[in-house]
């Protein structure tokens, strides 16, 4: 087996790359935080994979098409092609919670299965998101760093887990800009 030596970023979807208005059912919907464009893009000229971990629990309830999530992820795409970057690979779990698998975050699975499909070395890796289970997924994947954005649903986690982030930052540039710092 060769040894994983890239790095990622991996990022939390809904509030933490776009705005979240509750489950994203069509493409349109799909609308960057403001940012977002020119960190992604920062990140990936330091050398990062860009890889989006993501429980997507409406394609098991019925309210995203599973056809239609391709399309959401081509639209996130287009939008960030203004900054001249795209998404490496979205890692999903399209379940319910109520099914108990084991791909639905906090499970680091989602992280972990990536790294190994893209050569990640978690170790040399970060996670980045809004929510409690974004945090706890990268603390129990063992990346480098567990960044928290105080967009979407940040300021809540904040008051609630934001002991478990290495960092917190206003937003997504703020958070590349403590990563990019941390390989001086």
């Amino acid at each position: 087996m060769p040894i994983a030596t890239s790095r990622a970023v991996f990022l939390d979807r809904d509030g933490t790359l776009n705005e979240d208005p509750g489950y994203i059912h069509h493409r349109e919907l799909m609308k960057l935080l403001p940012g977002v464009g020119e960190a992604l893009r920062s990140l990936k000229d330091a050398g990062y994979l860009l890889v989006v971990v993501s429980n997507q629990s409406g394609v098991g309830r019925g309210i995203i098409p599973p056809d239609e999530l391709p399309r959401i992820h081509e639209r996130m795409d287009e939008l960030l092609s203004n900054w001249g970057v795209s998404i490496d690979h979205y890692s999903l779990c399209t379940h319910r919670p109520e099914e108990g698998c084991a791909c639905r975050k906090p499970s680091p699975k989602l992280l972990a299965d990536a790294a190994q499909r893209l050569g990640v070395a978690l170790e040399r890796s970060y996670m980045v998101g809004d929510k409690p289970v974004d945090l706890e997924a990268g603390r129990a994947a063992r990346v480098r760093g567990v960044c928290l954005v105080r967009t979407g649903h940040g300021l809540e986690t904040e008051r609630t887990h934001g002991g478990l982030a290495n960092f917190i930052g206003s937003d997504l540039k703020a958070v590349a800009s403590w990563i990019l710092a941390q390989e001086i």
